[in-house]
């Protein structure tokens, strides 16, 4: 820890500003101008340098690309789908998870769906969420809450809170394909415009 710390001084622009600045001390040493005190100035001038240099910009954090993380997606839905075929569901709720999960294997399956889901952040942002959190979380809950429902019965069975999760996971999922393609038509109709209009102009 403290080399990387010396090391990262070292290589620091207030270090490296305050070292050419002691560099022109030591010349005005050699020229006699600095006479005897030559070490106090060649100290202040380094100094000088490494107060008026910028301070380091810290790196950027180096994000996967979008296609990198969309392929990570896939994996993390194969094994989701793993996942969910050792659960047993009610058929109501079954249901609504196949349609769930015909959804989001249409909006990952590699090709023109899944070029435009690239081009909408929140598309993946969405995906991601709904793989990672949102499917295994209601599955999970519903396992665990079943599970307490058969010492203590509640007045919900917890297959009524699991079928409406996945209902709305659905539906906010259905309302996501659905704004992409009306995106992509309008881009469409925009180009088409475009040309129509530049085919028109003299």
């Amino acid at each position: 820890m403290a080399t990387s710390r010396l090391l990262g001084f070292i290589e620091s622009r207030k270090n490296l500003t305050g070292c050419v600045f002691g560099l022109a001390g030591l010349g005005l040493t050699f020229t006699g101008l600095a006479g005897t005190y030559w070490p106090v100035v060649v100290a202040g001038l380094y100094g000088a340098g490494a107060l008026i240099a910028p301070p380091d910009r810290p790196a950027t954090p180096d994000f996967a690309p979008a296609s990198e993380q969309l392929a990570e997606l896939r994996a993390d839905f194969a094994a989701l789908t793993g996942y969910l075929t050792e659960v047993t569901l009610p058929p109501a709720a079954a249901t609504r998870l196949s349609e769930l999960n015909d959804l989001i294997t249409s909006l990952l399956d590699p090709g023109w769906v899944a070029d435009a889901v690239l081009t909408h952040p929140e598309a993946v942002h969405h995906l991601s969420r709904a793989i990672r959190q949102d499917i295994p979380q209601s599955v999970d809950a519903y396992a665990r809450t079943r599970w307490w429902s058969r010492l203590q019965p509640s007045a919900e069975p917890p297959e009524h809170h699991l079928e409406r999760q996945l209902t709305a996971l659905r539906d906010e999922t259905h309302t996501l394909a659905s704004g992409i393609h009306e995106a992509e038509a309008r881009r469409q109709e925009s180009l088409t415009h475009y040309l129509e209009d530049r085919h028109r102009s003299p």
